[in-house]
């Protein structure tokens, strides 16, 4: 998988001065456009689209200070449609405007050209399994949240804490179906994953009774799901988990996400201090 990836990033810089389909680096990589954005996303630590646009920006700016082609021509050769669009562009990654760098000589931020390679340190094995499911639906609390890639999630905490205990007890005892209890269910993210987008975040349970008046349902087709558990401090165990899936997990076995609501089951220790997490992620089998 990694070498594949590899080889998306080497069409990538072959092409930056074209135009870029992400569909045809997902047909490179041998994978499906939505898998290739989160492994990406999750490697990367930024979406593919920001790192092709930082990396257009990088040659973009050494040629702003060579000095060989006007400013008009270097944008329109790297996709801007205007010599406005491209200074806006410019400025926002490099700090300063392309005419004053070239008359200044300014220094620029470089975008380095990325290498995806897996780290084996045999320190831990992953537990998971992978499960078929037939279809399903999610019952609970909903809200529309930003996406953080790091750190707590505000808009989170606060829908959580503004749900009537009570309501979230009756709630509970829908549950009749695994995962059990009280659920954190991410659904609907923006392809690009980018920091700052929303998703469609639920409190809630999977469950087959009619849902309570003044909640939301999620139907989930049926599927493959790929499950993993997680015990250990709260919340590093959790957030070291999801790093782990796609760093390591997903590089090394025969699968691929798929789109479909990320569903999280996390149970604390009464001090809150420790966790046991299990995360299920839609999943389906590479082909070929």
């Amino acid at each position: 998988m990694l070498e594949r990836l590899n080889q998306a990033l080497e069409h990538i810089e072959r092409r930056l001065d074209q135009s870029i389909d992400v569909a045809d680096l997902a047909r490179v990589a041998a994978t499906s456009e939505y898998h290739l954005r989160r492994m990406f996303s999750a490697l990367a630590g930024m979406p593919l689209s920001e790192y092709v646009r930082r990396r257009r920006l990088t040659v973009a700016g050494a040629e702003v200070l060579a000095g060989n082609e006007s400013l008009l021509e270097i944008a329109v050769r790297y996709g801007y449609g205007s010599g406005e669009a491209f200074a806006r562009a410019f400025r926002a990654m490099h700090g300063v405007g392309p005419g004053e760098a070239r008359r200044d000589g300014s220094a620029l931020v470089s975008q380095p050209r990325l290498t995806f390679r897996l780290t084996v340190e045999g320190s831990s094995s992953m537990r998971y399994r992978v499960v078929d499911r037939p279809d399903f639906s999610v019952v609970g609390f909903k809200t529309r949240v930003p996406l953080v890639h790091r750190g707590p999630n505000q808009a989170i905490i606060d829908f959580v804490r503004g749900i009537d205990p009570r309501a979230l007890e009756s709630l509970e005892k829908l549950s009749d179906q695994a995962p059990q209890g009280v659920l954190a269910v991410c659904d609907d993210l923006d392809p690009s994953r980018a920091e700052g987008t929303e998703l469609d975040y639920y409190q809630g349970v999977i469950t087959s009774a009619d849902a309570p008046e003044g909640t939301a349902v999620l139907p989930v087709p049926a599927g493959s799901w790929a499950v993993f558990t997680t015990s250990g401090p709260a919340p590093q165990a959790i957030q070291e988990l999801w790093r782990d899936v796609f760093t390591e997990w997903f590089p090394s076995n025969p699968y691929r996400s798929r789109p479909g609501p990320e569903i999280l089951r996390t149970r604390l220790s009464d001090d809150r201090t420790e966790a046991d997490a299990e995360l299920w992620l839609p999943v389906e089998r590479e082909q070929g």
